[in-house]
């Protein structure tokens, strides 16, 4: 026992950690007693225990422990420190207590733990039984989960957090113990008792039984919410509450009171979800096969994003580019499936994300609104479903500009969803969300739409607007439903009693009146007015008039419900029409005696008009007809003053009691403007004043009297005038005033001679200070002094006075009602200091920020900086209110802000003061760029520069908003800064500010990490400052927030904060109150012109920072007045960013910063490798971010966003403000050039051509800087950027080169052509051909202008690099590059062939062929370095080698050129097998290069620089013989057909209305008989045209997503009008050819099978069009030209593979129709003709290759064709087979001998013919060797040297007696050059005859068809035949030059076009150049289009020579021209040998 008398003998506390257990046990006995005797909790004997009571708990003898557990229970109930031992504690609970075998230790141990969530630590111990619930002893987990449901029973769901509970739960359930499982279950039974249906979510999961049990334990729990039965220290009251509850009878006597205190907020399950991470499961190809071709393939990646979407809850992250992608499908996706699937996508991501989604809402929205057109319900559905989520993720301001985007969309479904949309949003709002701002714009686009002519659109429209009468009441939406008539706005109230809103709540003030405690206030009402309902309903109910009035103001009740709902107008009436309506209401007498001559008739008559007045009612009152009496002679002028008197009553009282219009107020104004200042009317003028004031608005009616009283000179009148308009804005309050419109009459008072106009001047602007405030004095400052001391002491007197509340007008009831919303009183009255801001007359001062003054302030010299800062001091005091543009100012200013010289900096801060003051409200925009650097000079070390800085902060705070300083990460940077006084100094007035705000920006939570570092600063100062800032930010952010954020700190750093957090709540302000509704005006208002700054924040704040927190974006964007609220809104949509308003208004400032050697720096670093070298393929993501680093110091910040945005249109817009700024900012431009230019060059991978050409417009506007600049690019900038602009050199749209090449040239004039050429050299080597061509091309150029000194690094090595594309398999690239070879040749001579190395035979005899066509006749010396500049522009005199550049303004023939270029491709890809060019190549023009090589169209003019006058000569002019000229060949002479040439020229056009206006100008030709004819000749043309016109939509328009369909529709209607009308006019239709009738057969057809037409809006309706068009085409058209046509279109179709099927199966079908009426037309068709067509067709489709087609029909149509035809012409038909070459070899013979044989007409036939046919066959065998022989004889003698010319003669005069000898088996096997030599010696031979003969030429004429007759025709009696075999008109020669001609302007010049068509009569006699060496093939519109051309070419070339050698006779022409030919042959011959 001695050991037990040592211990016995220890206090208390030491007895308690001793080492023997029964020293302890008794310890812990009597510390147990000692804890329940100590009353004071705070007394000093608890401390001692503090480090002891894990020792209690954690026992490790179990009797010991026991009793350690009750005194530790003692402990932790009574003491006030045991707070501080909950973690050890519970957790040694937990880990020691809870595993014991003994249930009173595990009671004791929960009680502990359930004690210490009463003292307020739940968080902790919450935290440690959840570490619990990981132990590996499963009795630990037991025992948590027991105890945590216990905590929860008792304490409730607010107190414990079930968020981490619920997520361990499943785990829980899935744990082996089973009785971890039964544990589980209760806990998730009690949770259930508290959520409800929220925790089915997160258990969804779980064991299948296990759930089903769950259920049947839910089903058995009570419905009644539960209650809270344990309470924390802090919740006394509750506790005292529930026990009187209690005592009174337990749960049954629960009331409904109660409801709101106990019942906890239902918690959403949201909440309870964990988060899951989805963007790293996206599969990997995803962005790849979203943009596949198989929509498979997007459908599976789409349904894997689905199921990834599915997840309630989404982790944040950056869903951008998924967003993007998803929005592209919703867009653009042609299977309708896809888009429903990527509107699910959508939904997923919006519900899942919740307000994180807010920020791509703006990007989705406006496609899915788009999509609605879309029919299907599942696709409607879906993209409901997803715009209701998108909703919920974001605001309805934010939405509100693309819902009204949509809402004047053409499309009924677009519209009506879009209302629909709204309707359902309307349902979500509060009055407080659905401001009137948002309101307004909305009701107007809805109100359109309920007179919509789709019924469904109206109905919508009625729904949306009753939905949003039912949530902001009828009073608040009356005023936009001004103009509707009853009968609608029935049907909106009827909408609105049948809404339901969110809450499930019925609509029906009815049911609110019966039931007015039924329920909490409703949903649509905000907190603020709990009383709102009762009061409100039976307005709302009834909108009378009756119960908005009360009794003080009865007399003017009735007046008022006019000008409230609606303004009235009324149209003047005529004097007669007001004498009849004021005869009806007055007495005759009455009316007799008003102008009596006797004034007491006239006062008896003024009396009873009086009477009649006051008895009339309301609507009965004809107003206008009244006064109209009134003011009847002697009206105003009266002069019985009692007369006048009642007069003046009279008008008062129409204005009080009638319904009183501006136009009836109008008719008496001057006059009681004329009586104001009368002694003794003046007095009734003044209330007649009031009375119209308050009929027709206060404001309206006070600018007129006064301007009417400063019209006069009366100075009494303008005195009292002046009088009546200061009490009447007492009276009625300010609301409305136009401040500017008085002032300006207030000043014309003040300098009134007459004093009482100074003095009622004066008295007026007290009263407007009362509303208006300080700013009102800034408009009289330039008064004279004297003057302005008097204002200032009227001003002096008025201050502290509030401005008395409205008793008049509509303002006084938005005052008295408490109906209005809060918000909106808010904003008008609060706002009102900020509205005359708005008001006041402000100056550009912009343009005399000049560079200058800039460059001054940023002086090296302080001397000079000071003078600077002098100037722009003066300039804003002499402008004394600014405007925000203030050009580059803020940024010198910004400079000046840490100058080195203190005394500037204080002169700068000076300056921003004033600025302050200048700019007003305007300077909000200058925050971010001039407000926070003032912040950073409150880090000054001087403290009168500090001080400085806060004043100027301080100023700047009062014309902004708090708010606006608040938002972003701006402030938290600055509290970044380790400086002691600036930390001080913001935080003293951080802590001064947060206090008069109602509400903060959330990212007020940025400072608190910086907040909290300030709180340990070493510096004293800064603490002291932080913790006194922590109430002021504890009051906004909250307790628990700011312990939250506490978590990141260090252990020991959090301690400490934890605990003055502790301290700062205790001492926490409240939040300041919102100002009552009735008063609110008043308070607000009279706080505006308090003028101290100390009051200022109170003030002006209140009301502009007061925002909701839950909603922050909306009130974010919401300005301090109305008025400008509604633009920044919408301006702010696409991105709710906080900053995002604020943003918007930056800028105005200048956008680019001039950095002193940036550049420098920056080459300096890629040449140290220190940076990426800017050379890549593609752009990677390391490039995008090291030059957006590099740019952030060069640009305005909001222009980095917009270029660095995901969206193209930022681009654009941000590529318009660069073009905007370029040159006011030249210096800095050229500062941040390479920047720039490295942007550009990542556009140029985009690939929306959008942003593509706006790139391309800036750039040559800013090379054309660049060059007035005299600015050349470094190499630096110029590797970084040709490069990648040579990339878009070979882009596919034309325009897009033509600006390039355009660029082209004037980057020569910046950067030196031979620096340029390797660069486009290397462009070259592209893959893409387009490009390879045009850079050939370009290098053609720049040979040319500069000379061969451009080809670095040596001639040579360049030369034999372009060579290498003479091979090209492209025919462009080889024509480019031969053409540049050329330009090579006319540079350096034959030098070239050296330069180029060695060629391949074939392209050698390419090169020399081209060299002769294009050499010059002397090369001209390289240009010279002085002529660089005009080398480029010269004209050479041959067209054939030069190169021009394209114009860069091309003209509209020039596009039309254009297509008729890819319609000749795509025309000859058809025919490729058929229709060869019926000219041999050598005689033909080079299209090719006419085309490609636009250099050498360019050069046309020179071709006519002759003497024109021989040509004009009309003696010279033969006439074309050979057939009757028709009339129209003299109206090409006439504007007549220039006119029409030019209208064709535009139908191509592609510019949409362009070409519809032209199909306008020539339907209305078609449709005049008289004029139809106008277009005979011009018909192939205009179906050309057209065709293209087709072609293009079907290639261009349809696939451009940014033209409007209804345009394309337009466009196809013109079109097809057009052609019906042509096809009426039979002789016009016949006109068409055969290879124009295919091609436009081939368009029709194609466009009725273009499956996108159908979804087209009236598709169906246009696709019939087009079936009647076709019907018309083959009835009208020329039969045999349209047969021969379809029979070709047949046999093209079947030949591609490619083709639709159907496409073939519908020319047969026109083919069966043609068919069926050749009985009526075989005698109009040329048989033979259509037989070598049928004949053609067989030689590529024999009988065998028929059959084995796919179906049969072209067999059966081939046969059903030739047996129609058999059977209408018998045998005769074998007579028709002239055309067809080798008769007997022909299949078609022998079928249609089988065919007549069979009807059995052939033997008589035999009879006749026989013998005849048999010797022809004998003469063709013989013929055929002998022909051989003769030909091999010839061949020889033309291949020796001696006899070649005896040989081409021979051959000549064979092929004209044999004209159907085949020449080509013997040309086939020689050279090409051989074949041009044969083909040029053939030429010649028949021009030198033709030459001679033609004199005597005679008049013989060639039928159409020669039917047996040889194909020679005398040259000289020769017509021109086309490849078809149709004869020319000269109208058509004169086409083929036309579009050339256009392009170059040369259609203006008269004389030239008679000389045009002076040669197209002299074509007329020209040959058929087909007779010569081949037979005519079939060819398509296009190709006989340019062949003749080219004929016409050679024609004009040989006329030229003819005029050079001026021979009257011409004889000697052909000579000369033979001699020229015969030296260049020469030349060749040597050049070969």
């Amino acid at each position: 026992m001695g050991d037990d008398s040592e211990w016995m003998k220890l206090p208390i506390d030491q007895k308690c950690e001793h080492k023997v257990w029964k020293a302890r046990l008794n310890g812990y006995e009597e510390a147990l007693k000692l804890f329940q005797r100590i009353e004071d909790e705070k007394s000093p004997e608890w401390g001692k225990y503090l480090g002891l009571l894990k020792r209690f708990v954690t026992d490790s003898n179990a009797v010991a422990q026991l009793k350690g557990l009750e005194a530790a229970l003692a402990y932790v109930e009574n003491a006030h420190v045991a707070g501080k031992t909950t973690g050890e504690v519970v957790s040694g609970v937990v880990n020691k207590v809870f595993n014991q075998p003994k249930a009173r230790a595990k009671e004791l141990g929960a009680d502990i733990v359930l004690m210490y969530i009463e003292i307020e630590k739940a968080e902790v111990v919450q935290e440690e039984l959840l570490k619990g619930l990981d132990n590996k002893n499963p009795k630990i987990v037991v025992t948590c989960v027991d105890t945590l449901k216990r905590a929860l029973g008792e304490f409730g769901s607010k107190i414990v957090t079930l968020k981490p509970v619920v997520k361990l739960l499943p785990k829980l359930f899935e744990s082996r113990e089973k009785a971890i499982r039964d544990e589980a279950k209760l806990l998730a039974v009690e949770i259930y008792r508290w959520i409800r249906d929220a925790l089915r979510p997160p258990l969804q999961n779980i064991n299948s039984v296990q759930l089903k049990e769950l259920e049947e334990e839910w089903t058995k729990l009570p419905t009644s919410a539960p209650r809270q039965t344990r309470f924390l220290r802090s919740q006394q009251d509750l506790k005292a509450k529930f026990e009187q509850h209690q005592a009174a009878g337990g749960d049954q006597v629960d009331g409904d009171d109660e409801d709101d205190d106990e019942c906890p907020e239902p918690i959403d399950p949201y909440e309870l979800l964990e988060a899951v991470e989805v963007l790293s499961k996206l599969p990997k190809d995803f962005y790849d096969k979203i943009e596949a071709k198989k929509w498979q393939e997007r459908k599976e990646v789409l349904e894997a994003v689905d199921a990834l979407t599915k997840n309630p809850k989404l982790e944040n992250g950056d869903y951008g580019d998924l967003v993007r992608a998803l929005k592209k499908v919703i867009g653009k996706d042609s299977n309708v499936m896809l888009v429903a699937l990527a509107a699910k996508c959508v939904t997923g991501l919006a519900v899942g994300l919740r307000k994180k989604f807010g920020t791509y809402a703006g990007q989705v929205a406006p496609t899915i609104l788009e999509k609605f057109k879309e029919k299907k319900p599942t696709v409607v559905q879906a993209l409901q479903e997803a715009i209701d989520a998108i909703f919920l993720t974001t605001t309805l301001q934010n939405l509100s500009e693309d819902v009204l985007g949509v809402m004047d969309n053409k499309n009924p479904s677009i519209k009506q969803q879009a209302s629909l949309f709204l309707a359902r949003c309307f349902r979500h709002c509060t009055p407080s969300t659905l401001p009137k701002s948002v309101l307004k714009p909305l009701c107007a686009a809805l109100l359109k739409q309920v007179n919509d002519s789709a019924a469904e659109v109206r109905d919508a429209a009625f729904e949306a607007l009753g939905t949003a009468m039912k949530v902001v009441g009828e009073k608040a939406v009356n005023p936009f439903l001004s103009d509707l008539d009853k009968l609608k706005l029935d049907k909106i109230k009827e909408s609105a009693d049948k809404v339901e809103l969110a809450g499930g709540k019925k609509a029906g003030g009815a049911e609110k009146k019966e039931k007015p405690t039924a329920r909490p206030a409703s949903v649509a009402e905000p907190p603020p007015k709990a009383s709102g309902p009762p009061r409100k309903a039976p307005a709302a109910k009834s909108a009378g008039p009756a119960k908005k009035t009360r009794p003080s103001t009865a007399p003017s009740g009735k007046s008022k419900k006019g000008p409230e709902t609606k303004e009235i107008v009324e149209t003047e009436l005529s004097l007669e029409v007001c004498e009849e309506k004021a005869a009806a209401v007055l007495p005759d007498v009455c009316m007799q005696q008003l102008d009596s001559g006797n004034w007491k008739e006239r006062l008896a008559s003024m009396e009873e008009f009086q009477r009649v007045v006051e008895q009339l009612g309301r609507s009965e009152m004809p107003c206008q007809a009244l006064v109209r009496m009134l003011a009847k002679k002697p009206g105003w002028k009266e002069t019985n003053f009692q007369v006048m008197q009642m007069k003046l009553h009279i008008v008062g009282l129409i204005a009080q009691k009638g319904i009183f219009s501006k136009t009836s107020a109008l008719v008496v104004l001057d006059g009681l403007v004329d009586k104001v200042g009368d002694v003794k009317c003046g007095g009734n003028a003044k209330e007649a004043l009031t009375a119209i004031g308050e009929a027709c608005s206060l404001p309206w009616t006070a600018e007129q009297v006064v301007s009417m009283a400063f019209s006069q000179k009366n100075p009494k009148n303008q005195a009292e005038t002046l009088n009546w308009l200061a009490n009447a804005m007492k009276e009625f309050g300010f609301t409305g005033i136009n401040v500017k419109a008085f002032i300006t009459n207030v000043k014309t008072a003040l300098g009134a001679t007459n004093p009482a106009v100074r003095i009622s001047a004066i008295t007026l602007l007290g009263v407007m200070f009362l509303y208006v405030g300080a700013p009102l004095r800034m408009f009289f400052e330039d008064e004279k002094t004297a003057l302005l001391s008097q204002i200032d002491a009227e001003f002096e007197k008025m201050q502290g006075q509030s401005a008395p509340a409205p008793i008049r007008g509509s303002t006084k009831k938005g005052a008295e009602e408490n109906g209005e919303d809060a918000e909106e009183q808010e904003d008008d009255g609060g706002a009102g200091a900020v509205d005359v801001m708005d008001l006041l007359p402000r100056s550009d001062i912009s343009d005399k920020i000049t560079s200058d003054i800039v460059s001054k302030i940023g002086d090296k010299n302080w001397k000079i900086r000071k003078e600077g800062l002098d100037e722009v001091a003066a300039l804003i005091s002499e402008a004394k209110f600014i405007q925000p543009t203030i050009g580059d100012l803020p940024l010198a200013l910004r400079g000046r802000l840490n100058d080195s010289n203190k005394l500037l900096v204080q002169q700068t801060l000076n300056i921003l003061q004033q600025l302050a003051t200048a700019m007003g409200p305007g300077l909000r925009q200058h925050v971010k760029n001039l407000g926070f650097p003032v912040i950073t000079v409150l880090g000054d070390s001087k403290l009168n520069v500090r001080t400085s800085a806060m004043t100027t902060l301080n100023a700047w705070v009062e014309q902004t908003s708090m708010k606006d300083w608040l938002e972003g990460d701006d402030m938290s940077e600055e509290l970044k800064k380790e400086n002691p006084f600036l930390r001080q100094e913001l935080l003293g007035w951080l802590a001064e500010r947060l206090p008069n705000m109602r509400a903060v920006p959330p990212d007020l939570m940025q400072c608190l990490p910086q907040l909290y570092a300030c709180l340990e600063d070493r510096s004293g100062d800064v603490r002291k400052k932080a913790q006194d800032a922590l109430p002021t930010f504890m009051m906004h952010l909250g307790y628990d927030k700011m312990c939250k954020a506490t978590t990141k700190l260090k252990p020991a750093s959090k301690d400490q904060v934890v605990v003055m957090l502790e301290k700062a709540r205790a001492v926490m302000p409240a939040k300041p109150e919102a100002p009552t509704k009735a008063g609110q005006t008043k308070a607000a208002s009279s706080s505006a012109p308090s003028g101290k700054r100390a009051t200022a924040p109170a003030s002006v704040q209140s009301t502009a920072d007061d925002f909701s927190p839950s909603e922050p974006k909306p009130d974010t964007k919401r300005s301090k007045s109305a008025g400008p609220a509604a633009k920044k809104g919408v301006v702010a949509k696409k991105t709710p960013v906080k900053a995002n308003a604020k943003e918007e208004e930056d800028k105005s400032g200048p956008i680019f910063t001039l950095v002193p050697n940036a550049k420098e720096q920056r080459i300096k670093e890629e040449k140290g490798l220190k940076i990426l070298k800017w050379n890549f393929t593609t752009p990677r993501d390391d490039y995008v971010e090291q030059l957006k680093t590099q740019m952030s110091p060069c640009l305005a910040r909001w222009l980095q966003d917009e270029l660095f945005h995901f969206d193209f249109q930022r681009h654009v817009k941000a590529i318009n403000a660069m073009i905007e700024h370029m040159e006011d900012e030249r210096e800095a431009v050229i500062g941040c050039l390479d920047l720039v230019l490295k942007w550009f060059t990542l556009r140029f991978f985009d690939t929306n051509t959008s942003v593509i050409m706006k790139a391309l417009e800036f750039l040559k506007l800013l090379f054309t800087m660049l060059r007035r600049e005299d600015y050349h690019l470094s190499d630096y900038e110029a590797s970084s950027f040709i490069p990648y602009l040579i990339l878009k050199v070979g882009e596919s749209k034309d325009v897009v080169r033509k600006d390039v090449r355009a660029i082209f040239t004037m980057l020569c004039k910046v950067y030196p052509a031979s620096k340029l050429f390797p660069f486009i050299l290397e462009g070259t080597k592209s893959k893409n051909s387009k490009q390879r061509c045009e850079c050939l091309e370009e290098l053609g150029c720049l040979i040319e202008g500069f000379g061969m000194n451009v080809c670095q690094p040596t001639p040579a090595k360049c030369l034999k690099e372009i060579a290498v594309h003479i091979g090209d398999r492209d025919t462009t690239v080889r024509n480019a590059a031969l053409n540049t070879v050329v330009v090579v040749y006319n540079v350096c001579g034959d030098q070239v062939y050296k330069l180029i190395g060695n060629l391949s035979e074939k392209e050698l005899s390419m090169l020399e062929e081209r060299v002769k066509r294009s050499a010059k006749k002397t090369p001209p010396p390289p240009a010279k370095p002085a002529e660089r500049e005009r080398a480029p522009r010269e004209h050479p005199t041959n067209p054939n080698a030069t190169f021009m550049r394209k114009p860069a303004q091309e003209e509209m023939p020039n596009k039309l050129k254009e297509m008729y270029r890819t319609y000749r491709i795509q025309a000859r890809s058809h025919n490729s097998e058929h229709s060869a060019p019926s000219i041999p190549r050598e005689f033909q023009l080079d299209l090719d290069m006419i085309e490609n090589d636009h250099t050498n169209v360019c050069e046309l003019p020179d071709l006519v620089q002759h003497k024109l006058e021989e040509l004009l000569e009309p003696v010279m002019i033969p006439e074309p013989k050979m057939r009757s000229v028709s009339p129209h060949y003299d109206d090409l002479r006439n504007s007549t057909a220039s006119t029409i040439n030019f209208v064709i020229s535009q139908v191509a056009s592609g510019d949409i209305n362009t070409s519809i206006q032209a199909l306008a100008q020539i339907d209305e030709v078609l449709r005049q008989e008289d004029k139809a004819e106008a277009m005979s000749g011009h018909i192939d043309q205009f179906l050309i045209a057209t065709l293209m016109q087709l072609r293009l939509i079907y290639n261009t328009h349809m696939a451009d997503d940014r033209l409007d369909k209804r345009d394309i529709f337009k466009l196809y209607s013109c079109i097809i009008g057009n052609m019906l009308s042509l096809f009426s006019v039979e002789s016009l239709a016949r006109e068409a050819s055969m290879g124009v009738l295919k091609d436009l057969m081939h368009g029709l057809i194609t466009l009725m099978l273009d499956a996108r037409v159908e979804d087209i809006e009236d598709g169906q309706q246009l696709i019939r069009s087009v079936n009647l068009l076709v019907v018309r085409v083959l009835e009208r058209s020329d039969q045999t030209n349209i047969l021969s046509a379809l029979l070709v279109l047949l046999q093209d179709s079947l030949l591609t593979t490619a083709g639709s099927p159907m496409f073939s199966e519908l020319v047969m079908k026109c083919l069966w129709r043609m068919i069926r009426f050749l009985p009526e037309t075989i005698n109009t068709i040329n048989l033979d003709r259509i037989l070598l067509d049928v004949h053609n067709f067989m030689k590529v489709f024999p009988k065998e290759k028929l059959k084995q087609l796919k179906s049969d029909v072209p067999h059966r149509t081939l046969k059903t064709l030739l047996h129609t035809l058999c059977k209408l012409k018998g045998a005769k038909i074998l007579d028709h087979m002239s055309m067809v070459e080798n008769r007997n070899e022909s299949e078609l013979e022998a079928h249609l001998r089988r065919v007549v044989k069979h009807s059995g007409n052939l033997s008589g036939y035999k009879c006749e013919k026989g013998s005849e046919k048999g010797a022809n066959r004998t003469d063709e065998k013989m013929s055929k060797t002998k022909v051989s022989e003769i030909l091999s004889e010839i061949f020889k003698k033309i291949g020796s040297k001696e006899n070649t010319k005896e040989g081409l003669t021979e051959l000549y005069e064979y092929k004209l007696v044999y004209s159907d000898t085949d020449v080509e088996p013997f040309l086939s096997n020689t050279s090409q050059f051989f074949q041009s030599y044969v083909e040029r010696g053939l030429r010649m031979i028949e021009s030198e005859r033709e030459g001679k003969g033609r004199i005597q030429s005679s008049s013989t004429v060639i039928p159409q068809h020669a039917g047996d007759a040889p194909m020679y025709v005398p040259s000289s009696s020769s017509v021109p035949i086309n490849s078809n075999g149709e004869e020319l008109k000269p109208a058509v020669y004169y086409e083929r030059l036309k579009i050339l001609r256009q392009r170059h302007g040369l259609e203006n010049n008269s004389k030239l076009q008679q000389q045009q068509q002076q040669q197209q009569s002299v074509q007329d006699e020209r040959p058929p150049l087909t007779s010569l060496l081949s037979k005519p093939t079939v060819a398509s519109s296009t190709d006989m289009l340019h062949s003749k051309l080219s004929q016409l070419k050679e024609s004009r070339e040989s006329h030229f020579q003819q005029e050079h050698s001026h021979s009257p006779t011409r004889s000697s022409s052909p000579a000369a021209n033979l001699d020229d030919l015969k030296k260049r042959l020469e030349r060749i011959k040597s050049n070969r040998q």
